[in-house]
């Protein structure tokens, strides 16, 4: 159990934000780039999983570069998918 003192202390520090100093802990950007590690599926298809490994790109990206990368890999999609629709019928 703490003494009334160090008590005491603890609610100055509190009050006045000396623990909020830049000595309290490991500074933290919450801006830089942080890998989601989001785990990839293949699907089989080599063009859609070339996409989907192209989003991992993103992962070293500030926010404001994903937007690049997901309008590239969204249009490498509807590009796969469109390429799906225009394939000859081989069940005629």
């Amino acid at each position: 159990m703490p003494s009334p003192a160090s008590a005491s202390e603890s609610e100055a520090e509190s009050e006045t934000g000396a623990e909020a100093g830049p000595e309290a802990g490991p500074s933290h950007d919450p801006a830089a780039p942080a890998p989601l590690n989001v785990p990839r599926t293949p699907t089989g298809n080599a063009d859609v999983d070339a996409q989907l490994d192209r989003l991992a790109d993103a992962d070293h990206l500030a926010a404001d570069g994903h937007v690049e990368v997901y309008e590239d890999v969204h249009r490498g999609l509807r590009d796969a998918l469109t390429a799906l629709d225009a394939r000859p019928d081989r069940t005629a």
